[in-house]
């Protein structure tokens, strides 16, 4: 009778899994790469969405957003790493939003991974972040982009057509924040567009 039961769960458990039910973790895309196609719930800050250029209400495709670069950390609240970038990452964003020639080219989101809205939020006003961020409660964007470790930066490049390109892909600090803009403008093809 145990013997029964046992190939019955055997049975259950490789129908289950041969059908689909369990989602793997995505590749982690490389440089020149596509990002996967992720969806954000809508900002509930209007400056958000502003920075952003979305309009509509509702969650949205990260291709829908207005700027021709979208860099996107994958950060968590409870990690110490992230927590000692965000100066860097605060100086990147102001870097950017004081040159006017980029300013709206280049945005940038954070994306926390396992963290709940209040945890993104608390995170937000401890660290004094001016750029929008979202919560991955549920780890599916994490789980998209190949569980990567925290911080981990994405630089995509956005077509008009919608369709992306990563130009950066790793894991770690970006140091110097001008160097970083620097590699950004040159590997996004900025500085040919004027």
């Amino acid at each position: 009778m145990k013997k029964t039961i046992m190939i019955g769960i055997i049975l259950c458990l490789a129908v289950f899994l041969s059908s689909g039910f369990i989602e793997a973790a995505g590749k982690t895309p490389d440089k020149n790469g596509v990002f996967p196609d992720i969806t954000l719930h809508e900002p509930a800050k209007a400056y958000e969405k502003e920075y952003l250029g979305i309009l509509e209400k509702g969650p949205f495709a990260l291709s829908r957003i207005k700027a021709d670069v979208v860099i996107v950390e994958i950060f968590s609240m409870y990690c110490p790493y992230c927590q000692k970038e965000a100066p860097n990452v605060n100086e990147f964003f102001r870097l950017i939003s004081q040159k006017a020639e980029i300013k709206e080219k280049i945005k940038i989101i954070g994306i926390g991974a396992g963290n709940t809205p209040f945890e993104v939020d608390v995170f937000g006003k401890q660290y004094d972040i001016r750029f929008p961020l979202f919560s991955d409660e549920s780890f599916s964007i994490h789980k998209a982009v190949g569980e990567v470790r925290t911080p981990y930066f994405f630089v995509i490049r956005i077509n008009p057509d919608g369709s992306s390109k990563v130009v950066y892909s790793r894991a770690g600090s970006i140091q110097d924040p001008n160097a970083f803009l620097d590699m950004i403008i040159q590997e996004a093809g900025l500085q040919k567009e004027g």
